[in-house]
């Protein structure tokens, strides 16, 4: 395996001042030309230097620098079980202990799981089943219904608890209900896995159990909305008075459900997916209750897996990890251990994320690099402002809201101001699925208890120590956590040019977001609401539809393209983000011309450092997963997709009618 390093390239400029160009030149295949592919040309001798890790699906700068930080938490994690600071190192201390045991889970077998087993056994009724349903969410095992809690769409102060279509296992509806080869394989290793859970639990008829479960996950498949469908946020915003929900679903028990989620006076909701439910109250009203606790059964064992004894983690890596995603070894357990401790990617808390992220921040991130990305986002913002009251296809009404929305986005940098409290949740060093229970219900109740008051903008939806970045819509913030503010995003000791091909670029995304196809309907104070007259969002339209029919166009495996609609969203951020961002690059110079760095000019380097955070290399499986579950492009056409509509590639790369990544003036999209 080859790791991804930065190289350290020097120059010695007139100041006598020696400057990293921040340039992976290892990475370069020069037999491409930059005109044709800039990906490859960056990247190529990478992608066939490089091996995929045998524990993972993908790989590249993403991954690289997450492997980095797992280390670096793994110390954090070691050093706390070994001796603790405080009452917080204890709880790591001896959740990770908890986990590493191996010999004490196996010993326990499925004793820690049986009662929950034996309470599904007991089930009598469809109103016990459906009570059932929330329970298990209380829990963090899925079922046909997602519960939670979310900032109100139409008034960004308070708090909206939802309801969303939920309940299948495969990656997406697509893997149930087309033909495709890679789907047929996909649902004969589901029901495989279904009859070993069984047998493994001691369940009777698991053959059986896993055509009636196959077959019910078909039907909630079929009820549910594609993921573009998902994307609108128009169409996801359902809001009914709780007593009106039987005008929806006549026959659903839902004051059971929201009794057992724990708001039992709850006075509206969102439905997200109003015509799932409808089909869910007749798929419930045709499925014999024996298949549907068989399918619970599966959904409680298919979640506690991973925590019970070694033939259950390695029936659940068979399905999940090496079938859908075509990974050949399972992770080690300690890196299991520390994602389940610290948190494995957006979204995820882990069980103490952020008492974790606390010493993680105070050893790992440099206050330097707080200051410089304050002021790489106030240049990309500086240029945004100017860009928009540049555009040629928007009226000047709306372009007062768009500048007014975007003075109102809230930057948030490394880490939160304000850091959870873990003080009533207990760990014992002994009992690893009661500490995943008591986790899923501390942090069920955290969000039940947002409802009634203020939003909460201090929030953080990821940990410092995630290798990533998100906007929010609903409070619009960009958010940057500590641990992607690095080589070969953001180097406090590179040239400029590079940084914002690579960090600024990804500030430029996020900001981005706040004016693509969806997050443009959310106004300066995260409400949804439409601030465009028509002229100008049918001009906006016009433009996306180009982006989209490009994306489209794009073929990622043999007769496999990119699903532009599904993709929009980012593929408008990319765009958008790199044409800020370069925008604030040149404004940087202060009107100095860029020194010429190894053999490359400034702007060259500034689309070398964009092309080179995308380098990755994927299993076929996992490709295939992507293209339907991913609104973000495959990262070879996120390379390579939006420089083919910036002016200044073509300027900085001389590239020329015949090049391969050539467009015609009159075909370059330009959207912010």
């Amino acid at each position: 395996m080859v790791a991804f390093v930065i190289m350290a390239v020097w120059r010695h400029d007139a100041a006598a001042q020696d400057v990293f160009s921040g340039i992976d030149p290892d990475g370069f295949d020069h037999t491409v030309r930059p005109q044709d592919d800039l990906y490859r040309h960056v990247n190529g001798r990478w992608l066939l230097s490089t091996q995929i890790p045998a524990d993972k699906s993908n790989y590249g700068s993403f991954t690289a620098l997450d492997d980095t930080a797992r280390e670096n938490i793994r110390t954090i994690i070691e050093e706390a079980t070994a001796s603790p600071a405080d009452a917080n190192g204890q709880k790591v201390g001896d959740f990770y202990s908890s986990f590493m045991n191996e010999q004490l889970i196996d010993e326990r077998g499925l004793t820690p799981v049986q009662p929950a087993l034996d309470a599904i056994a007991g089930i009598s009724s469809k109103k016990e089943l459906f009570r059932h349903f929330g329970l298990l969410q209380t829990l963090g095992i899925g079922g046909p219904i997602g519960f939670f809690v979310s900032t109100d769409a139409k008034d960004s102060s308070r708090y909206l608890a939802a309801i969303v279509q939920s309940g299948t296992t495969l990656p997406d509806r697509d893997y149930y209900l087309e033909d495709d080869e890679k789907y047929l394989t996909a649902r004969d290793a589901l029901k495989n896995y279904i009859e070993k859970l069984f047998e493994l639990a001691g369940l009777p008829d698991g053959k059986s159990a896993a055509d009636q479960i196959l077959q019910l996950e078909t039907k909630l498949a079929k009820a549910q909305w594609s993921r573009t469908e998902l994307r609108d946020a128009e169409k996801r915003y359902n809001k009914y008075a709780v007593s009106d929900l039987p005008k929806l679903t006549p026959n659903l028990p839902w004051p059971v459900f929201f009794d057992a989620v724990g708001v039992q006076d709850l006075a509206e909701i969102n439905v997200l997916t109003p015509s799932f439910f409808e089909a869910l109250e007749a798929i419930g009203n045709e499925t014999k209750l024996s298949a549907a606790k068989a399918y619970l059964s599966f959904r409680v064992l298919d979640g506690v897996a991973p925590l019970l004894p070694k033939p259950f983690v390695d029936a659940h890596f068979e399905l999940h990890r090496k079938q859908l995603a075509g990974v050949p070894e399972p992770k080690p357990r300690w890196k299991r251990g520390v994602d389940a401790t610290s948190g494995g990617g957006a979204g995820d808390f882990g069980v103490l994320g952020e008492v974790v992220a606390q010493i993680y921040v105070a050893k790992h991130f440099r206050p330097e690099a707080k200051q410089r990305m304050d002021e790489l986002v106030g240049n990309l913002m500086k240029a945004y402002e100017d860009s928009i009251g540049n555009l040629t296809w928007m009226t000047d009404d709306t372009k007062k809201k768009a500048l007014q929305k975007l003075h109102k986005i809230t930057p948030k940098i490394g880490y939160p101001t304000k850091w959870r409290d873990y003080s009533k949740l207990e760990i014992r060093a002994d009992d690893l699925l009661g500490n995943m229970r008591r986790s899923a219900l501390h942090e069920h109740q955290r969000m039940v208890d947002k409802l009634g008051k203020p939003v909460d903008r201090t929030e953080w939806g990821m940990t410092p120590q995630t290798v990533n970045a998100y906007y929010n819509p609903g409070k619009n913030e960009i958010v940057f956590p500590a641990a992607i503010l690095q080589p070969p995003f953001f180097n406090v000791g590179a040239d400029d040019a590079v940084n914002y091909g690579g960090i600024g670029a990804v500030i430029g995304h996020e900001i981005s977001h706040g004016f693509d196809d969806q997050g443009s309907k959310y106004d300066g104070d995260g409400n949804l609401e439409n601030w465009w007259t028509d002229e100008d969002r049918s001009a906006f339209e016009k433009l996306t539809g180009q982006l989209v029919a490009q994306y489209a166009g794009y073929e990622a495996l043999p007769g496999k393209t990119l699903n532009g609609k599904l993709t929009l969203g980012e593929n408008i951020a990319d765009l958008s983000g790199m044409a800020i961002a370069y925008k604030a690059y040149i404004v940087s110079l202060n009107g100095r011309k860029a020194p010429v760095i190894d053999g490359h000019t400034g702007p060259q380097r500034y689309f070398l450092g964009w092309s080179q955070i995308w380098r990755r290399l994927y299993r076929e499986e996992e490709l295939v997963r992507r293209l339907v579950v991913d609104p973000h492009s495959p990262s070879a056409f996120r390379g390579n997709g939006p420089v083919t509509n910036l002016n200044a590639f073509y300027e900085a790369f001389d590239v020329k009618p015949g090049d391969k990544l050539y467009k015609p003036p009159g075909n370059r999209i330009q959207i912010w």
